[in-house]
């Protein structure tokens, strides 16, 4: 049955910045079919009245860690390397899959009740996590987040070669395309040359696509740099075919203008993570001059350990705000721009057509109450979307044609079971408590 969505403002995200005063749009199955500016005579499926909300594409977070939920606040006030080997990595080594599950789903919970409808996630237990990607109804691009410390490599010995090759069997493709595994690096830092190539194999002989962490820190990328003789992380994995398929390159903070010329010569994306990189010391992603050089760029709030939120109104907010101050000029990212990144930009990244309301594309939709506080008055649905919006604004959800959130309840994911195995299960399990 089809269903029709009107009385809404349609912010479309097309190259035009159309904005539909009092639009509706059709859905059938997960794709959107129709929509307009005057409501159709003679429709018989299914309608929902948007009572003069905000209709827009679903936010497509592009970087993302969901288990992590578990470590919000965790360790805060660190650097990433210190965070990561005396806080992060010792409570990681203690997950189960079930500790696992009940963290992603709070996280994915987190997410689709402030308008994300599509994620890329890279993590360990990667299978556990897509059984709640699954159920939950979002779009996801998921990776294991592969590492190699031993040398030499054998991919036969590899746990995430084998993790590889067992969630593109089982995963890749499932519902209709919903779920796709891409293949990964978790960093130059975390691996050597086998891991790459085996990689980069993988993935252009299964078409898979890319996900990768690439120069968040100063000592990352110049640590490379003396490990390999002036090279940088991006010039280092480009030349072992990793970026020879579709992918996605988180951070990006200390990338210079010959990576910015590898990573558009690839067609790579580079996804900000503007929150995570400031608290975390960093730096500042340069986004203007990645956007310049002919690269799509995608926004991702990386995990909430380091973020300690999911709202991606928050980071679509600072990401264009953090780059006017740091240049000194209004105009350096408009608000356009940021709910580019936030939608369409992610879309492209991840190789889905999601991110935009037009015939052909999923029906990937979220609703914000107009009438929030925040929210009123409307000059600009643009600016009030970009700079005013809150997650909580959001009182729809509706991914690949289903509803899967609807005025603050979870129609896919048991809230409450959820909340109880976190606090009862994971944390103990975690942190001892």
């Amino acid at each position: 049955m089809s269903t029709m969505i009107y009385n809404v403002t349609a912010v479309l995200m097309d190259p035009d910045h159309t904005v539909l005063p009092n639009a509706y749009v059709v859905v059938d199955g997960h794709q959107i079919t129709d929509f307009g500016a005057q409501r159709p005579q003679g429709f018989t499926g299914k309608c929902i009245d948007g009572k003069g909300g905000i209709l827009m594409p679903g936010l497509v977070n592009a970087h993302t860690h969901v288990p992590m939920t578990a470590m919000r606040g965790y360790g805060d006030g660190n650097n990433l390397q210190d965070w990561l080997h005396n806080y992060i990595f010792p409570v990681e080594a203690k997950w189960d899959d079930r500790a696992i599950r009940a963290c992603a789903a709070l996280g994915l919970a987190e997410m689709i009740a402030s308008g994300v409808t599509c994620i890329a996630d890279m993590y360990m237990r990667t299978d556990a996590i897509l059984r709640e990607v699954e159920g939950a109804g979002i779009s996801a691009n998921v990776s294991c987040g592969g590492v190699q410390f031993e040398e030499p490599f054998d991919p036969a010995k590899n746990h995430d070669c084998q993790v590889q090759q067992a969630l593109t069997e089982a995963w890749h493709g499932r519902d209709d395309g919903r779920i796709r595994v891409d293949a990964s690096i978790h960093g130059e830092y975390t691996s050597h040359a086998g891991l790459w190539d085996w990689m980069a194999r993988y993935a252009a002989d299964h078409g898979l696509g890319m996900h990768v962490h690439l120069s968040e820190t100063q000592a990352e990328h110049e640590q490379c740099r003396a490990r390999h003789g002036g090279k940088s992380p991006a010039a280092v994995l480009a030349e072992h075919g990793v970026f020879d398929v579709r992918a996605i390159a988180a951070h990006c903070v200390w990338t210079t203008p010959e990576d910015w010329a590898i990573l558009a010569g690839k067609g790579v994306t580079a996804v900000h993570n503007p929150m995570s990189n400031l608290k975390l010391g960093s730096g500042v992603a340069p986004v203007v001059d990645l956007k310049k050089a002919g690269i799509n760029v995608a926004l991702g709030t990386d995990g909430v350990s380091s973020n300690n939120c999911t709202d991606f109104f928050g980071d679509m907010k600072l990401a264009a705000i953090l780059q006017n101050g740091v240049r000194h000029d209004p105009l350096a990212l408009t608000a356009w721009d940021a709910l580019e990144m936030a939608t369409v930009n992610g879309g492209r990244a991840l190789g889905r057509k999601t991110g935009r309301i037009e015939r052909g594309y999923e029906a990937d939709l979220i609703l914000l109450d107009s009438e929030a506080v925040n929210l009123i008055p409307c000059h600009d649905a643009a600016n009030n979307l970009a700079y005013a919006a809150h997650g909580s604004n959001v009182v729809m959800n509706m991914a690949r044609g289903k509803v899967i959130y609807k005025n603050g309840e979870f129609l896919t994911i048991d809230i409450e079971k959820v909340k109880k195995e976190v606090a009862g299960y994971a944390l103990p399990l975690l942190f001892g408590r």
